[in-house]
């Protein structure tokens, strides 16, 4: 016999509230987490010969973080910073890299202060921040080093005199280091293709899942 009309609803309402329920539980980065762990292991030529000092720039052998890929789950908060075409190729490649390991991504868009935006990122407690553009650099310059339980992932520029909670990926074309200081290289927005910031992002990520941290991985 089918049942009333007022069961159905009943039931209907209660499953509803459920997967609402499951929903925010999956969102909320407040609940107990497990730190992510590195999947899969570097290539031979990843890591230097001998532990880099601090502040090191370390030079990886193309494609050896390859096979590193975080376990699924992992926090991380993309925080952006202008609107030039570097800037959005390489969100657009954390964004895909996110899509692809089942990364729980957010996104902080930075307004006229960046250090509210760099707190911002900071408050959610991510696994990891990565940022892009450099316009965002003097100001994680400046809220860094005062953070060091916050691992902080810098694509396409880097933060000069770094902690070691701040791990950054560069290549010749783009190596800004803040204004009045001197790059490594000329930037050039040509060379931020899509293929390099990707690469950029998986060997970033897989030196931050390694725990060589607080260096400059040089990817040429």
């Amino acid at each position: 016999m089918r049942p009333p009309r007022r069961t159905i609803a009943l039931i209907t309402t209660a499953v509803l509230s459920l997967a609402l329920l499951a929903g925010c539980a999956t969102a909320d980065w407040t609940t107990p987490h497990e730190a992510p762990a590195a999947l899969g292991v570097a290539g031979a030529g990843f890591f230097p010969s001998s532990p880099p000092s601090p502040e090191a720039t370390v030079n990886p052998a193309a494609g050896s973080w390859d096979d590193v890929r975080p376990s699924a789950g992992m926090r991380v908060v993309l925080l952006t910073a202008g609107a030039e075409a570097p800037t959005t190729t390489l969100a657009a490649a954390v964004k895909e890299w996110a899509d692809d390991e089942d990364v729980d991504l957010r996104t902080v868009v930075a307004g006229d202060n960046h250090i509210d935006a760099i707190v911002e990122a900071m408050d959610m407690k991510p696994d990891l921040i990565i940022t892009v553009g450099n316009d965002i650099i003097d100001a994680l310059a400046t809220v860094t080093a005062s953070h060091l339980d916050q691992n902080f992932l810098v694509l396409g520029a880097e933060v000069a005199e770094p902690t070691y909670n701040v791990t950054a990926v560069d290549w010749s074309g783009a190596s800004f280091r803040g204004l009045g200081l001197v790059a490594s290289s000329t930037f050039d927005p040509a060379t931020f293709t899509p293929e390099r910031s990707a690469a950029a992002v998986r060997a970033g990520v897989a030196s931050v899942l390694l725990d060589q941290t607080g260096v400059v991985l040089w990817i040429d």
